[in-house]
Parts: structure tokens; sequence; C-alpha cells
């Protein structure tokens, strides 16, 4: 018995190490396929990182550009509504001169013709 359970000892081990080595042959040819994968991967990245900044630098410059036309604009309407502004200012001054002056005049002309109904 101590002859067979010797072949039947050797013959588990050898299986045990056939099965060992196609288990890491395995593994070893998906861990390549994975590497393969990732290299690629990486490749595309990198093509699309490349693609995306020399599309992304024109935008932003023209985007710059609309963006200093657009703050010129409200600048200009700014300083335009100023003017106005001011001109309606120094409109409703002169009118309020003339006004007081109007209503000045309108009071010393009562009051002279009060005085000289008054005298008399």
């Amino acid at each position: 018995m101590d002859f067979t359970s010797q072949i039947a000892l050797n013959q588990g081990l050898t299986f045990l190490a056939w099965a060992t080595g196609i288990v890491v042959i395995v593994i070893g040819g998906f861990l390549a396929k994975l590497l393969y994968d990732l290299i690629k991967l990486s490749k595309n990245l990198n093509e699309t990182t490349t693609i995306i900044n020399t599309e992304l630098k024109p935008t932003i410059k023209e985007l710059s550009d609309t963006l200093h036309s657009i703050n010129s604009i409200v600048k200009n309407t700014d300083q335009g509504f100023d003017n106005v502004k001011n001109a309606v200012e120094r409109v409703l001054g002169k009118t309020k001169i003339v006004s007081e002056s109007i209503i000045g005049g309108m009071i010393k002309g009562f009051t002279t013709v009060y005085k000289m109904i008054t005298k008399k």
C-alpha cells in the first residue's frame, strides 16, 4: 500500500502543478490583455486631451473677445445714460429757475395790484 499511496501522491502533486501552471498562464494572459487595453486607453486619452486643448484655446479667445466687446458696449451705454441724465438735470434746473422767476413775478404782480387796490 505504501507504493500505491506514493503513486497517488505523485499523481496528485503533478495534477496540482499542472493546474497551477495553467491557472498562472490564464491569469497572465488576462493581465497582459488588461495592460494592452490600459495602454490603448491612455493613448486615446492623450489624443482626446490634445484635441480638446487645440479646440478649446480658440473658443476661449473668442469668448474673451466677445466679453470685451460686451463690456465696451455696456460702458458706452452707461456713458450715454449719464449724458442723458445730465441733460435732463440741466433742463429741469433751467425749468425750475424759469418757474421760480415766473412765480416770483406773479407774486410781485399780485402784491403790487393788491397794494394799488388797498390804497384807493
